[in-house]
């Protein structure tokens, strides 16, 4: 198969995926924000981060590694003995989950029954789901190679919406089964994802006539088992050392995706209440990432990994796999920078606007927009690292995978180090910023990675971080535009308020009577947690609400309100108006105002993908080629 060929594949695989998946992920989007407005912070805490922590913990160690290894270009592959290797996940799931879910009953906090019932059985139904899913690998790995289109995205996509619409109806009639009711919901989603793949090969092998079937390196459902090959091998031992090396590898960066959630769960830097508004704005951040990112990631990994041989530099490979190689990656590079930037710079402006529709005032008027703000500017990192990191993972030699280990081990003990610092500092955004630091650590080593790789050829693929200055200036110029259109400011105020600083020395705060301040309350003792980080992070993200006439410099409620026990003080000289200056943003002046907020930013959002469209035209010759070959009628489809 020629490099262009699967390069067309490729490139069908990452648009399929995509336009199904932006499909299937609205409508998961509306039943998850229906759901939310029924459930306390604490229970989408444990749900959302401890114990979806142990079914991806279970799930990542059993299988990612393998599906690295066995998606690896191989010319002559025995599928029998990949097939057996495959298999394996299942044990080794079957001992993630009972270890992992031992650790998660004995040794972490279990949380108050009262407030959240049914913990253990949540522990354990997870555990099963995750050896569940693992039943369906040699399955996925099966359609992965052989990229069939929609298999992937049309399973996972129902998958999704039928738990979403299994858990809408027991929240609403059964709400006080608790866990029960996610945990039922999960074990759902993985069987139902495993029936699917388990049904479509069984229709598919089953016709004979079928041009897929004749492509497939087995003929019946029992080749599929486990079993022992002609020459008495059970597996491919290179593929089996290759798997080792991905498995040290996709340990360290398991940390690294999910370490937000191991320092929430181990060390306790936040309630559950915390845990619980910091994922949701976490996986509405990444919305963007899984729905556009992950698609191209995983299918133009599959491209470099057939095109490029592992154990050769670019000299040494042809010529002219080098050189469409050279290209992809250099347009997804544009791709991903201009998404990034996209992302970034109008994230900033309408963050607390999609939360308020998204969650109301439990996401909105908290640390919520701080929190999706600061995620924009991850998502930038993020889209760079998925398109250098795919490349280089799949030109790297089994000895570069053994030595990249050793970076990622230092960068796994930097990030925990950084978040649980950061998070102590400046709460939960230092899981961000830790993030960021992190991702563009990875970045700088991918960087380099492909820089040598081509060194020795006339192809540069890295001046797909180059924009354009106009393109830059159109950027620069939209975020400025939507940052005005959202904040109403004061006549005498905007310097201080835009640098976050007093025009004049901040009045002392007027002596408080004991106790309106400091009292030995639970909620109280809350707030003031909060305040570390409101009083430092409110200015510089625009945060809402800032009530300044009723709150201390130093005491601030990082909702903008008072804390309980706290009374107003009229506004006035001293009272605090003088340093901190009104805000109003769009939220607080009705729609009316939302809706004007949203025109302005359609328009400059038009402005800037024409500017797109008329500097990058190279990456617009690339998207209008390779997708338009892609909607062509395939075989393979």
């Amino acid at each position: 198969m020629g490099s262009q060929e699967v390069l067309g594949q490729a490139a069908r695989l990452a648009s399929s995926g995509l336009l199904l998946q932006v499909l299937f992920r609205l409508i998961t989007f509306v039943l998850n924000a229906f759901i939310l407005r029924f459930l306390s912070k604490e229970i989408v805490g444990i749900v959302n981060v401890r114990l979806m922590l142990l079914y991806s913990t279970t799930t990542f160690l059993a299988r990612e590694a393998f599906r690295r290894a066995c998606l690896s270009g191989a010319p002559r592959r025995d599928w029998k003995q990949t097939l057996n290797l495959l298999w394996l996940t299942v044990p080794l799931g079957v001992f993630w989950s009972m270890f992992l879910g031992w650790v998660w009953l004995q040794l972490l906090e279990v949380p108050n029954p009262n407030v959240v019932p049914h913990y253990g059985t949540g522990v354990v139904l997870f555990g099963l789901s995750a050896v569940v899913e693992l039943l369906g690998e040699p399955f996925w790995i099966l359609a992965q190679a052989h990229m069939f289109v929609k298999l992937k995205v049309v399973a996972e996509s129902l998958s999704v919406i039928l738990k979403s619409v299994l858990t809408a109806f027991l929240v609403l009639w059964l709400p006080h089964w608790g866990l029960y009711i996610f945990s039922l919901a999960q074990l759902f989603y993985t069987t139902f994802l495993v029936l699917c793949y388990i049904i479509y090969f069984t229709k598919l092998l089953g016709s004979p006539e079928s041009t897929k079937q004749q492509t497939l390196p087995v003929s019946r459902m029992t080749d599929l088992l486990p079993n022992i090959t002609g020459s008495g091998v059970f597996v491919n031992w290179s593929e089996a050392k290759l798997t080792w090396s991905f498995f040290k590898q996709s340990f360290l960066k398991q940390i690294l995706t999910e370490g937000e959630r191991y320092v929430m769960t181990f060390l306790n830097v936040l309630n559950f209440g915390d845990q619980g508004v910091y994922d949701i704005v976490n996986n509405l951040g990444s919305l963007v990432a899984r729905l556009i990112f992950q698609p191209i990631e995983e299918s133009f990994y599959i491209f470099f990994a057939k095109v490029l041989e592992r154990e050769k530099d670019a000299s040494r490979q042809k010529q002219e796999d080098v050189a469409v190689a050279a290209a992809v990656l250099e347009s997804l590079l544009k791709l991903a920078l201009l998404a990034g930037l996209t992302i970034t710079v109008f994230g900033f402006a309408y963050s607390q606007l999609a939360l308020d529709i998204y969650g109301g005032a439990m996401l909105s008027a908290g640390s919520g927009p701080v929190l999706l703000r600061s995620y924009c500017l991850y998502v930038l990192l993020l889209a760079i690292n998925g398109v250098t990191e795919c490349f280089t993972f799949a030109a790297m030699s089994k000895e570069e995978v053994d030595r990249y280990n050793f970076t990622m081990l230092a960068l796994s003990s930097s990030f925990l180090l950084f978040s649980y610092l950061l998070t102590r500092w400046c709460g939960s955004v230092g899981f961000i910023l830790a993030n960021c630091f992190n991702m563009s650590m990875r970045i700088t080593q991918s960087l380099r990675f492909i820089h040598r790789y081509y060194r020795g050829s006339p192809h540069r693929p890295l001046a797909g971080l180059h924009l354009s200055p106009v393109l830059l200036g159109a950027f620069a110029l939209s975020g400025g535009i939507t940052s005005v259109s959202e904040v109403r400011l004061p006549a005498g105020g905007p310097l201080a308020f835009l640098l976050g600083v007093p025009l004049s020395p901040p009045p002392l705060p007027s002596p408080k009577p004991l106790g309106q301040h400091l009292m030995i309350d639970p909620v109280t003792k809350y707030c003031h947690q909060e305040d570390k980080v409101g009083r430092s992070m409110q200015l510089l993200v625009l945060l809402p609400e800032l009530e300044a006439g009723t709150i201390g410099p130093f005491l601030a409620s990082p909702r903008g309100r008072r804390c309980p026990g706290e009374p107003g003080t009229a506004r006035g000289p001293g009272s605090g108006s003088d340093f901190f200056p009104q805000v109003l943003l769009c939220c607080e002046r009705g729609w009316p105002a939302r809706l004007v907020h949203v025109a302005v930013g359609a328009f400059c959002l038009a402005v800037t993908l024409g500017t797109a469209f008329l500097t990058e035209t190279k990456l617009i010759h690339f998207l209008r080629t390779q997708f338009s070959v892609s909607r062509l009628p395939d075989k393979t489809t």
